[in-house]
């Protein structure tokens, strides 16, 4: 079989450069294209020493008319706003394109617009555009030419509370979600908010009521059920590199049982490859899925107060991105979905 051409637009971020990683160790994939502004006409090795006799790539500009003719498939790993100027129908027909940012997440360009305070500048895409949650939408993915992967915040938030309301055995009133993220979700960038004195021995709460994936939890949960949700979403910033944690709550519908939960849940996920439900009392913790595309579930309920409490665990950098994105590109292409992504990541680190 002929290698899936690829080129990785953004490809010096963190996201990007977890891309990359997983790229040149997939079988069937020639990586053709890495670009970058910052580091334009570079060596990625010289960028990324990790690469050093891994690969001789220059870092080239982005002309994505040029490179589309030239790959199969376009990983865009941008900030939010970019991919919406660069994705036009000209590119969708000679690519796939699978974009990491937010741009074509939103079905409703005001809601984008309202939430990421940017005009998006592509809207005839946003009904093609497939939402790339495979658990989800697998089937979808499958036939699209433009993917939007999902954030690390609501890949792990979605996943985790999906169930529960697609058989609805909560108040969708009631959906509390208390989410943690290492630092690397912020980016590479330079911002004093993420400096080692800044973050080191601390934990703060950030954009409370504001973040921008709420809108997109939302969606995606309101698909579920085909009913409007608006929920209460926090997240925060803990001292360490990599990882999300998120803690859902929500009060059970009348009569529902810690049976029917756990019922629906193996269930809704039984031939999923990279959903760990956990056994009863096991806490998901972030070091079991750092590296890893896996996801893991812990459910619990509070009789006392008749909630029911939805702990998960990703690595923000792989499930919730790059590694989702790997697992997008494999359905598009008819592969098999694990195909350069089992593997258990790495303890300890």
């Amino acid at each position: 079989m002929e290698k899936i051409k690829a080129a990785i637009i953004g490809s010096t971020g963190y996201a990007g450069e977890e891309l990359t990683k997983i790229l040149f160790n997939h079988k069937s994939v020639e990586v053709k294209y890495l670009t970058s502004k910052t580091y334009l006409d570079q060596k990625y090795s010289d960028i990324y020493q990790n690469f050093n006799s891994i690969t001789d790539i220059i870092c080239t500009d982005d002309n994505l008319d040029k490179i589309s003719k030239e790959t199969d498939v376009i990983f865009l790993a941008l900030p939010h706003g970019i991919a919406s100027k660069k994705v036009t129908k000209e590119v969708l027909y000679n690519s796939k394109v699978i974009d990491l940012g937010a741009d074509f997440r939103l079905k409703d360009k005001e809601i984008y617009e309202k939430w990421y305070n940017v005009e998006h500048f592509s809207p005839e895409l946003l009904n093609e555009a497939v939402y790339g949650l495979p658990e989800i939408y697998r089937e979808k993915i499958k036939t699209a030419r433009l993917i939007a992967n999902p954030g690390c915040y609501t890949t792990c938030s979605i996943l985790s509370i999906y169930p529960l309301v697609k058989n609805n055995l909560i108040d969708t009133n009631s959906i509390i979600i208390d989410a943690k993220s290492g630092v690397t979700g912020a980016g590479r960038g330079v911002n004093l908010g993420v400096h080692y004195c800044e973050t080191n021995e601390n934990i703060k709460a950030y954009k409370i009521s504001s973040h921008r994936h709420t809108p997109e939890i939302e969606q995606e949960l309101s698909f579920a059920l085909n009913k409007k949700i608006t929920l209460q979403f926090t997240p925060h910033l803990i001292p360490m590199n990599r990882g999300i944690l998120a803690t859902s709550y929500a009060k059970l519908n009348n009569g529902v049982t810690k049976k029917d939960i756990f019922d629906c849940y193996i269930e809704q996920y039984k031939n999923e490859k990279f959903v760990r439900i956990l056994k009863e009392n096991i806490y998901p913790e972030t070091k079991w899925t750092k590296g890893t595309n896996f996801i893991d579930i812990g459910i619990f309920t509070d009789s006392r107060t008749n909630n029911v409490i939805i702990s998960a665990s990703i690595d923000n950098l792989v499930k919730g991105a790059a590694g989702q994105a790997v697992q997008n590109m494999n359905l598009l292409f008819n592969l098999d979905e694990t195909e350069g992504l089992m593997t258990a990541g790495v303890f300890p680190a």
